[in-house]
């Protein structure tokens, strides 16, 4: 995935390499910030049609992700599409797309 190659020599470029659990807490963090994102402009969800996320947000939490696939030698094309699969079949299966655990 080009994308994911571009994080990868951004952070050897930059020397901000770190440790994998750093890189999962780093995506929790900016996913974290998406959901509080969504909570103001939906006024805590009392106007859930007013939801909005701000483009460089999701640009973070796009590139926390591609840095931690990355960080755990993952193709994130790859990982994408056994995801897709996966739920392609859980469709098939069930009419859902959801793991129903």
């Amino acid at each position: 995935m080009d994308e994911q190659e571009l994080v990868a020599t951004f952070i050897e470029c930059h020397d901000l390499d770190c440790p994998l659990p750093h890189r999962v807490l780093d995506l929790e963090s900016e996913v974290g910030e998406l959901a509080k994102e969504v909570l103001v402009s939906t006024e805590y969800g009392t106007k859930p049609d007013d939801a909005s996320i701000a483009v460089d947000e999701v640009g973070d939490a796009l590139f926390a992700l591609l840095a931690l696939a990355d960080a755990a030698d993952i193709d994130a094309g790859e990982a994408l599409g056994v995801a897709v699969e996966k739920y392609e079949g859980r469709l098939d299966e069930s009419g859902g797309a959801g793991s129903e655990a």
